[in-house]
């Protein structure tokens, strides 16, 4: 078991964390932890948390993750709703990687309970 912190920015163990969510062990209690954990799948290259994580009505056939591609920081900007007490919520975020960024808002449903990631836009 290693002690490095988790990829999605939180000082936890990754199996404390995202880990967690990952083997299926539980779910992720708000938007934006879902957010961090898939971030963090997405660093792991975990499709298939990436397709099980998302809303069936926009999830696509498969999930091809660029083997090169190194994901090196995750920066949360704003949330809106997602939590506990929620339906739907948003997570602005700037994912960053070797060579760049991505600057998403992505929006988030609960689907009989669990928080599942519906689309994204790119604010300009």
């Amino acid at each position: 078991m290693t002690t490095r912190s988790c990829p999605c920015g939180l000082p936890e163990a990754y199996e404390a964390c995202c880990g967690r969510y990952h083997s299926g062990a539980a779910a992720a209690p708000t938007a934006e932890r879902l957010m961090r954990s898939r971030y963090c799948a997405f660093v792991r290259r975990d499709a298939a948390y990436l397709l099980r994580t998302w809303h069936p009505r926009t999830r696509p056939e498969r999930l091809d993750l660029d083997p090169g591609m190194r994901w090196t920081g995750l920066e949360i900007l704003d949330t809106t709703g997602g939590s506990a007490f929620h339906t739907t919520g948003t997570v602005t975020f700037r994912a960053s990687y070797r060579g760049g960024s991505l600057h998403e808002r992505s929006r988030f449903e609960r689907v009989d309970g669990p928080w599942v990631y519906v689309d994204g836009d790119f604010p300009g």
